[in-house]
């Protein structure tokens, strides 16, 4: 198999949301984001697959081996398929090597910090490993305006907080919540129901709707995104946006149920989002 074959076959089968857009790419773009993607899956796999009780500490270890790789790849000397992949990319697209060390450092938080105490923190949090991705996809892209940059933060934001919406349930099964602990505790939930399901009530009920109420605003606020960019990649950008915006909705809809499954799209709206991204509609 090829190294773009592999990276290719990590996109279809690891990001089947974002996969719905990346399709709708010019082939150099299409190929340069499969590789980035791979790239970005890497260490966000390191830690979220590392077996029960592993040791942190070693966890740590094939993050750092994976920062050396990535420095190895921006000097011209690349090991593994995946940044085999990258490394083809970057002979014709600057991707940000900040970017991608800034993702692992948003990984490594992932070992060290499971509890967020207010929304200030969580957004250093989705900073690293959200925003980096938006910097390393603006590249691939292609930006007409300045002002790109701050519509794609936006953009970022509003899909990690709808992955965090999403997975309460899959993240508590890890021992983390992301929710910020103060707005649990102005809305009367507790961490311990959050963590082992009981969430069959009210005020988690009203926490999710303020939850996904912000994370909807963000998408409001990314909704100028698409004209900063070069035109054959706008398509991509609003579908893989409204996907994540109607995942959100679904969400928002039973937040209770979307703790204990996770959340997918029936293949109706998946059509739709599609539709509506090559219609130009806005995200929300």
């Amino acid at each position: 198999m090829s190294d773009l074959a592999a990276v290719r076959r990590i996109a279809h089968a690891r990001g089947a949301n974002f996969s719905l857009g990346f399709r709708l790419l010019p082939a150099a773009k299409r190929e340069a984001v499969y590789a980035a993607y791979a790239a970005c899956r890497i260490p966000d796999d390191i830690v979220d697959e590392a077996p029960p009780g592993a040791d942190p500490s070693e966890v740590e270890r094939h993050l750092d081996a994976w920062a050396s790789e990535l420095e190895a790849t921006y000097a011209g000397r690349p090991a593994l398929e995946a940044t085999r992949a990258l490394a083809a990319v970057l002979e014709r697209t600057p991707i940000p090597k900040s970017a991608l060390l800034g993702l692992v450092e948003g990984c490594r938080m992932d070992l060290r910090v499971r509890r967020y105490r207010t929304f200030a923190e969580l957004e250093r949090y989705c900073e690293l490993v959200a925003v980096t991705i938006s910097d390393i996809s603006l590249a691939i892209f292609g930006t007409l305006r300045a002002e790109a940059a701050r519509y794609g933060r936006n953009l970022a934001m509003a899909l990690q907080l709808t992955n965090i919406c999403r997975d309460v349930g899959e993240d508590a099964g890890r021992g983390r919540i992301y929710l910020p602990l103060a707005e649990l505790d102005a809305f009367g939930v507790a961490e311990a129901d959050v963590l082992a399901g009981r969430v069959d009530s009210g005020a988690y009920r009203a926490l999710m709707a303020s939850e996904c109420a912000r994370a909807r605003s963000f998408f409001v606020a990314a909704n100028p995104l698409a004209p900063c960019l070069a035109r054959d990649a706008r398509p991509a950008v609003r579908v893989m946006g409204g996907v994540y915006r109607r995942v959100l909705d679904r969400v928002a809809a039973d937040p209770v149920r979307a703790w204990g499954r996770r959340t997918e799209l029936p293949r109706w709206q998946r059509v739709w989002a599609v539709a509506a991204g090559l219609l130009g509609l806005e995200f929300a």
